[in-house]
């Protein structure tokens, strides 16, 4: 496999105050139903980073901004989420025996908001939703829902970013293989950025 780059985990509204962060697992409005994040804040590996702010930045010249659900999860995290779901809900959450690439800080769940108001654009599903709906190629929802999330996978892609097809708020960095699996703290990468 070769040696794995450095970690080098960076908070995106250091980068670009101006993302729209949304940290859902530091509250209770999430699948869970309790908070398993201390601190809402989103990480990234700098070169992952670096291309969600400039998607962010494409965006803005159309009037639209990234908000963000998430970005690296610490191992544990990902453990908890595998024990709380049931088996046929497991294709939304990653298995912990393999870490996932948000583990290694190369995943960002994210969607659209509007620059002029705030308010998030509509997508076919809520993001976490655990239904069909939230696949990549769902054809259901408004037409207007369907276009935001096209919208969404054409920038990303503008920078490499995947979608995960079963949960379309889900991007890949292509440079998750080189990172390995982390389980740091919010207040341990918090102590590293102040």
């Amino acid at each position: 496999m070769g040696t794995l780059a450095t970690v080098d985990l960076v908070e995106l509204t250091r980068l670009d105050p101006s993302l729209k962060l949304d940290i859902r697992y530091a509250r209770q409005d999430n699948f869970l139903g309790y908070p398993v994040y201390t601190q809402p804040r989103a990480f990234l590996q700098r070169p992952v980073a670096e291309a969600v702010v400039r998607v962010h930045r494409a965006l803005a010249t159309e009037g639209l901004g990234l908000q963000i659900f998430d970005g690296y999860r610490p191992w544990s995290v990902t453990r908890t989420f595998w024990q709380a779901v049931a088996p046929a809900q497991r294709a939304f959450v990653a298995d912990p025996a393999q870490g996932s690439r948000h583990n290694r800080g190369c995943a960002v769940d994210l969607s659209l908001f509007d620059l002029s108001t705030g308010q998030a654009l509509e997508m076919p599903s809520d993001f976490d939703e655990m239904t069909e709906r939230s696949h990549i190629a769902y054809p259901g929802g408004s037409k207007e829902a369907r276009r935001h999330r096209e919208r969404l996978q054409a920038a990303m892609a503008q920078e490499g970013f995947t979608v995960y097809p079963p949960e379309w708020w889900h991007y890949d960095h292509p440079l998750w293989p080189q990172y390995p699996v982390l389980d740091l703290s919010f207040e341990q990468l918090a102590l590293e950025q102040d």
